[in-house]
């Protein structure tokens, strides 16, 4: 069966390679798959490029090697923009756009020459608890959970097949973080939609997702479902904890 994301020996090396203390790859082979409508989180400490990964799956950094492939189509045989609608990458610093909230959401459909779902756009914001902001705010004024929730918002709206989610529930509070817990995790249930969601919090990798990866040391040293993962002593170690 073709995996709906393959990656295959993808390598990043370190921008200076002259530091002789340092592995000479942030990170290296990394091969893993990811099946429509999969839920994985990607664990380790700070420092093993658990960004970059994403980043290079988003095509918005290039790896030095590797493979990657999309529904058995290769990055280098598919339009870049084709893939991000496909593949959305989602930041722990949102970024917003100049202009209002509306101004915003209505951006990617421009972007991507797409009808905005007006319907569909307040839904999403409804469920993730942004119902009661004015749409005609400017969206720089909004706050810092405010804004993840907006990006993640504007992201939704291309109806991708995956996200690559980075922290995304940092600046929230419990409530806020489970209505966006609840929301993705409803609609790889529902819509077929899979996530790679870094994250710190290890009771939310417990609750969000079905299979872990670990990176330690460069490598994906785990790949197992979450159930395992957790009952496995080995992995019961600072690695797992910033």
């Amino acid at each position: 069966m073709t995996s709906l994301l393959a990656i295959k020996n993808v390598t990043k090396n370190y921008w200076d390679t002259k530091e002789e203390t340092k592995r000479p790859h942030l990170f290296s082979d990394i091969t893993a798959a990811l099946q429509k409508s999969e839920r994985v989180t990607l664990l380790g400490t700070s420092g093993q490029g658990k960004s970059t990964l994403l980043r290079i799956l988003a095509l918005l950094e290039s790896a030095d090697s590797g493979e990657i492939h999309f529904n058995g189509t290769s990055y280098t045989k598919m339009d870049a923009r084709t893939w991000r609608m496909k593949i959305c990458y989602v930041a722990q610093q949102s970024v917003m756009l100049p202009g209002t909230i509306e101004d915003n959401l209505k951006m990617i459909s421009k972007l991507h020459s797409s009808i905005f779902e007006e319907d569909f756009a307040r839904k999403l914001m409804n469920q993730v608890g942004l119902e009661h902001l004015d749409w005609a705010k400017q969206a720089t004024d909004l706050s810092g959970g405010e804004k993840q929730r907006v990006a993640l918002v504007r992201s939704l709206l291309l109806r991708p097949a995956i996200l690559l989610l980075d922290e995304i529930t940092a600046s929230l509070d419990q409530k806020s973080k489970e209505h966006v817990e609840q929301l993705l995790m409803h609609m790889s249930k529902e819509d077929g939609v899979s996530f790679i969601w870094v994250t710190h919090d290890i009771e939310q990798a417990r609750k969000v997702s079905e299979r872990v990866w670990l990176m330690d040391d460069g490598k994906i040293v785990r790949d197992l479902e979450t159930e395992e993962f957790f009952n496995e002593q080995s992995v019961r170690t600072s690695k797992v904890t910033v």
